[in-house]
């Protein structure tokens, strides 16, 4: 957790920033040895910093400015499900490999510590619908980048991407141009 509100900043400001910051802990040489994971469990199980997490999303996007919204497996659904239901929108899963029962558009990318498949089901959106995309943490954005092709493949139109954790010497910002990134607390 970092203390120090000087050292955080983030695309909502830095108080939101240190919000974000004060509940995410370091889990070294996860989920293999030389990895630090970042966990915002802590943040999730904080009734009232979840809670300004999930307006400030929706404040910076707007609620009439999505349709419906979509999580990134596993995290993401946590935040997606939130805001869904706080602005009275759906939800969609976006999944990992063969967790999906009907025709699923597929895409693989590679992690930093690995390679992943996404998929969604193909009629997962309406032609043109508004989709608000949500997951924890952009780090090399292979992730969001499947996602975000995902949706748009299945016929959605991409209204914003947020994830409350940003780990910016890993670049996925730059590698989602020139999609906006929305993130609270980049480090």
């Amino acid at each position: 957790m970092t203390d120090n509100a000087a050292d955080v900043r983030g695309d909502s400001g830095p108080g939101v920033a240190q919000l974000v910051a004060s509940r995410v802990l370091d889990v070294p040489d996860f989920p293999k040895p030389g990895i630090v994971f970042k966990d915002l469990m802590p943040l999730f199980s904080d009734g009232d910093v979840f809670r300004q997490v999930i307006d400030e999303i929706i404040k910076h996007h707007g609620a009439d400015s999505f349709d419906v919204v979509a999580g990134v497996e596993a995290r993401g659904f946590v935040l997606a499900a939130a805001v869904a239901y706080a602005t009275g929108k759906g939800v969609v899963p976006i999944r990992k490999a063969g967790k999906l029962p009907r025709a699923v558009f597929s895409s693989s990318y590679a992690l930093e510590y690995g390679e992943a498949t996404l998929e969604v089901h193909q009629d997962a959106f309406v032609e043109g619908q508004r989709v608000l995309v949500l997951d924890d943490v952009l780090a090399t954005g292979g992730t969001a980048g499947a996602a975000l092709d995902l949706v748009e493949r299945a016929g959605g139109t991409i209204s914003g991407f947020t994830v409350p954790l940003e780990l910016s010497f890993l670049n996925g910002r730059d590698r989602l141009a020139p999609r906006t990134v929305h993130a609270m607390l980049t480090v």
